[in-house]
This record gives C-alpha cells, structure tokens and sequence, in this order.
C-alpha cells in the first residue's frame, strides 16, 4: 500500500487468527473494497509464542462430516490438514494463515503501523492514520493481537520480572529453579516448558486455576494443560502453591524476593516469570470503546462498540455478558454476526451466511451458551 489518502469500505486492523478468518468471511460476501492492515507479519502474535508453547485446543480435520477443526479460521479449511499435527506450535499455525490468506487472496498489506483511529460523525466515516498515509473507511473491524501487549502492572515491582510472553524458548533461561507469577495456562505451561528443560518451577496462585470447575474452558485449564502438567509434577520439577497471591517482587544482594499477601516472604535466585495475561490492543484505541468494570470493551450485540458506530471488535477481547470468546473455536463463531451488519448497510446480499450458520459459524442467539454439562 503506497502512502496517500486511500479510501475503504472496510479496514481491518490485524492479520492475525481474527483478521484472516473475518477477511475470508468477507470474500465470502463479495465485499472486495478492503483492505487488512498489519504491523508485522500475517500471523504475528503466533511467531511470538515461545518454541516449546503448543496450540490446548487440538486440531482433527473432518470437514465432510460436517464438523470444523476446533483452529480453523473459515470453512473448509483445517489445519490438521495442511499441517498434519494436532497442536501445532505458533510458527506451524502461522503457516496456516498465510495458506488461507493466500487461498482467499486477502489484501493484506504488511509494515503498516496504525497511529490512530478517529470517527467524523458529519461524514459517518473513519480516519485511520497509519506510517504509511491515512485512509479513510466507512466501516474498521478490529481484529489486533493480544501476544504484544502483556499486562505487566498488576502487582508492585511487576516491572522486575520476565512476562511469560517475552519467552524465545524455555531452554535459553539460566539457572536451576524459577518462580512463576499466576496459575493460568500461560503459567503453567511456562513450568510445564521449564521442567522439560530439566529446571524446576514453583507456581504461585491465590486462585488455585488448576483446581477450578466450569463447563466454560476458558475458565479452567484445559484437558492437554492438565496431562501435560500432571507429567511434570510427577518428575518433582513443578509445585503449585494455592492461595498464595504474590503482591510485590523487589531486588536483593541474593537475587529477588516474593512478597507474599500472608505476609511471607520467598527468595528467588532468578528473575520471576509473570504470567499474569494481556490487556489486548483495543487499548490503542481506547477512546472509541465504553469499558466494562472487567477491562473489556463494552459492545452491542453485534460486537459494534457503543460509542463509535460503524467500528467493531472480533477476536479474543470479545465478551458479551458473561461469555468469553477468546479461543479461535469460540471468536470465529462472531465474523458472521459482524459481516451481516457490514453487508446490510453496504446493501450486500447475506445470503452466503447460511452457510455459515449451517456449519456452527454463525452465533446471534447466545441463549444457547450456558448449558452445564452433565458429568
């Protein structure tokens, strides 16, 4: 994309698992006038993952059954299938959305760095100032990562310590023990990569994640994390400390100190690992979203913000009451909730949804989300 003022139906903020997979749901509609803007590279917050981090939600291609791989993007596709592995790791699934993205013929443009996003309610259009010129869209569909912004201010000298996200690979990391911040997956499975390594790792949680019950996934660790984990804990190289929430860390001749809510204090020889999650990148354009007491961009229905119509949220940072869609299975269950709202104010025909609708990936009545299983 050269510089200059260029003008869009749709932008597309992110080409990432959202980006791709809402940019495929786009052709699918026949909307051509779009465009998806990436910083780096398709796929991006994925080539950030550690080495040894590996997809918990497994990949099985049985597309002319009628069932999707739990990490496609779009219908039919899967990458089991054109990866051949059930969990692949970040770079391996990268690989599959620029399969998809060039299948789909997606007009990504990379190097494209988005500086601001600003609504001209007079003309009922966007300004998106980018490195490269502005453009200008009737409509901006967020679709950024959460990998490259990590939240690192939720405990004092937060600061001092390694964020799991930063992590190249678990065999790079010096000495023999590390203590681990928070007991969610990514806590986890950073003690999980350390004991592969042959180190040990003391995971502290006030909220003992691993010992939680739901009918939500998103809520507990998942069945791979679980295996995984036990594996580990049976070679004596993990120990999980429940209902010990860590409130400061600070700097020591010997190394650093874990300031404990109880009152206890703990030595760690090496920098801790703070596993404590992302804050997502609708935060860059914080302005143009109402803010739920979660931190989480307050939306209508339709994953339109509140205060900036024409402008909506796809990916893992959507929440709709109660409902987490962070993982790829549950968010791509929303590009067509979104493309609907796009295509009838374009005056495009949807028609092409109901086969989306057919295939599980088109979820407007959420009423459906709350069953609890069984056993």
């Amino acid at each position: 994309m050269t510089t200059g003022a260029r003008s869009f139906d749709v932008v597309v903020v992110g080409a990432g698992a959202a980006g791709v997979g809402f940019g495929a749901t786009l052709r699918d509609l026949g909307i051509d006038n779009f465009v998806i803007l990436e910083r780096s590279a398709i796929g991006a917050s994925f080539l950030r993952w550690p080495q040894q981090m590996r997809f918990i939600t497994p990949s099985f291609n049985s597309t002319q059954f009628g069932t999707l791989d739990l990490n496609s993007v779009c219908l039919y596709t899967s990458p089991a299938y054109s990866i051949g592995v059930e969990h692949p790791t970040g770079e391996e699934y990268a690989g599959y959305l620029r399969g998809v993205a060039k299948h789909f013929d997606l007009p990504v443009a990379t190097g494209i760095d988005v500086l601001s996003v600003t609504r001209n309610p007079r003309l009922k259009k966007f300004r998106v100032k980018t490195n490269r010129g502005d453009i200008r869209a009737r409509f901006v569909v967020w679709a950024g990562g959460e990998m490259q912004y990590p939240r690192t201010n939720g405990i004092r000298g937060a600061e001092l310590c390694l964020h799991s996200s930063k992590v190249i690979s678990w065999d790079d990391l010096s000495g023999d023990e590390r203590c681990i911040i928070g007991g969610s997956e990514s806590g986890i499975d950073a003690a999980v990569g350390l004991a592969a390594a042959g180190r040990r790792a003391v995971v502290f949680d006030g909220g003992e994640p691993w010992k939680r019950k739901s009918s939500d996934p998103s809520e507990l660790l998942s069945p791979f994390t679980k295996a995984r984990l036990n594996s580990a804990m049976d070679s004596g190289r993990v120990t999980l400390r429940g209902g010990c929430t860590v409130i400061g860390v600070q700097r020591n001749e010997n190394g650093y100190q874990l300031a404990l809510q109880d009152g206890e204090v703990v030595d760690c020889a090496e920098k801790p690992i703070l596993a404590s999650g992302f804050v997502g990148s609708a935060r860059l354009v914080r302005s143009l979203f109402e803010w739920r007491e979660d931190s989480f961009p307050l939306l209508t229905e339709n994953d339109e913000s509140t205060v900036a119509k024409g402008l909506f949220l796809v990916g893992p940072q959507v929440r709709q009451g109660d409902l987490i869609f962070c993982f790829i299975y549950k968010f791509r269950q929303r590009f067509a909730v979104v493309a609907n709202q796009i295509a009838r104010r374009l005056r495009v025909s949807t028609e092409p949804l109901e086969e989306y609708r057919r295939n599980g990936m088109y979820l407007d009545d959420l009423s459906c989300c709350h069953d609890e299983c069984a056993c």
